[in-house]
């Protein structure tokens, strides 16, 4: 062990501890305190500010090299199509393009910002249950990869503007499989009543309709069943059904080349196990068998969420008959997940002192004014005015949901690579604000 690295073999009790020995990339060092691949929180926090994203570059690779070997060592070779909308910042689009990624979008901006990135139309596809005409018109004159269709209706609308702009464009169709999964009732997407998909029973009716349609090279379907799923039984269950359909279709002379499994792998914001992604390719391969099928995959969180944190201080603490309450400067305007979905993040002190303090519950809030903004309730050390934490595994739909509401700027942004911290978004100035806003003359 370095010597200016604290050994906390005898305070393992501590929940900090435990989240920190499960994410390699942190260490706390006695002089430093909590350090993200190799930088210092702590002065981050005194050039910039708080609070603050911090991403890690090293964390990001690597990730993707996992997940693109998982896959190798399973003997497919599935496309991987990130979903923008966990973290569409140009920098992290940028680092995942030269892996060898491609980008899932869901809007005309997420595309024009993977296209900013450098990413291909032909590397993209371009999901989501509302696609306006002109977003739709913009994809198919860049040469979009493909389009996952959602219902008969858009079926039509990109139909008529491809064929009206004499091209052919590639389709899934987006199968609900009618399969409960995913964290939350909020984030499962995969079920009958739910706004995302085809209904099973309609799906092998549309793909036929859709071979005859101009403008229209059906390819395949895909799914996406959810998020925060940390079962493979339910991703089998699905990929079961839409390969069943698959041969039927191809077994009556109807070719589908294609298979889109979408993403919604787990990632454990405690100090829990992962998803289990060797298992989930062998499943994979399992299922497939010995068809040939071109396979898409989109993850998001579980590429970005890790490499990603938002560190804040402590403003004032505050007592009471009921809770001790830590108020951050960082509320449910720069991290919305606990409000909007009740979920937890990983909070641990950056102080090396404080990190070998007695562990106390804590009520941990936001300076906003609404009752929601709250993170939780926290075993953490008695943190006094101007200490800093940690927020972990914020790096997906954390900025990305960001607002400005309480009148408080958004967040400064930051990236480490090789040791080495870079700004990648200047903090939002409070005149900033009203930028862009007019009052008419009366």
């Amino acid at each position: 062990m370095n010597d200016l690295e604290i050994d906390m073999n005898l305070e393992r009790d501590r929940p900090w501890h435990r989240l920190i020995a499960r994410r390699p990339h942190f260490a706390w060092t006695a002089m430093e305190g909590l350090c993200f691949e190799g930088v210092p929180l702590a002065s981050i926090a005194a050039t910039q500010g708080t609070p603050t994203w911090v991403y890690g570059a090293t964390t990001l690779r690597q990730r993707l090299n996992l997940l693109q070997t998982m896959f190798a060592d399973a003997e497919i070779q599935p496309a991987i199509r990130y979903a923008v909308k966990a973290n569409d910042h140009l920098a992290i689009l940028s680092l995942l393009r030269i892996g060898g990624a491609g980008a899932d979008v869901t809007s005309a901006g997420e595309y024009a910002r993977a296209a900013a990135a450098g990413i291909e139309a032909a590397a993209m596809v371009y999901s989501g249950v509302g696609k306006r005409s002109d977003e739709i018109a913009t994809a198919i004159e860049a040469g979009i990869g493909q389009f996952n269709v959602e219902s008969g209706e858009e079926l039509a609308m990109i139909s008529a503007l491809a064929s009206a702009r004499n091209r052919t464009v590639p389709i899934a169709l987006r199968v609900n499989p009618d399969i409960a999964a995913g964290g939350h009732d909020k984030i499962s997407t995969g079920r009958a009543g739910d706004k995302f998909g085809i209904a099973f029973d309609q799906a092998a009716g549309l793909y036929r309709y859709a071979e005859n349609l101009p403008g229209i090279r059906p390819v395949g379907f895909s799914t996406h069943i959810g998020s925060q799923i940390f079962s493979i039984a339910p991703f089998e269950a699905a990929y079961g059904r839409i390969v069943a359909l698959i041969d039927a279709l191809n077994a009556e002379g109807t070719p589908v080349t294609g298979l889109d499994l979408g993403g919604g792998f787990g990632i454990p914001y405690d100090d829990g196990i992962g998803f289990p992604l060797p298992a989930y390719a062998a499943m994979v391969r399992r299922v497939i068998g010995d068809r040939t099928l071109d396979l898409t995959i989109e993850p998001g969180r579980w590429l970005v969420a890790p490499a990603g944190l938002l560190l804040a201080r402590v403003t004032l603490t505050k007592a009471s008959d009921a809770a001790h309450f830590s108020v951050l400067d960082a509320g449910m305007n720069d991290l919305l997940r606990p409000a909007l979905y009740g979920a937890t993040h990983g909070i641990v002190p950056v102080d090396a002192v404080a990190a070998t303090a007695p562990a106390l519950p804590s009520e941990v809030v936001g300076p906003v004014c609404e009752s929601s903004d709250r993170f939780g309730t926290y075993d953490l050390p008695r943190l006094a005015p101007g200490a800093l934490v940690a927020i972990l595994d914020a790096g997906a739909y954390g900025a990305n949901m960001s607002n400005t509401f309480n009148g408080r700027p958004l967040a400064a942004q930051v990236l480490i690579d090789q040791e080495r911290s870079h700004l990648i978004r200047m903090r939002q100035s409070v005149s900033d604000l009203w930028r862009g806003e007019i009052v008419p003359i009366r």
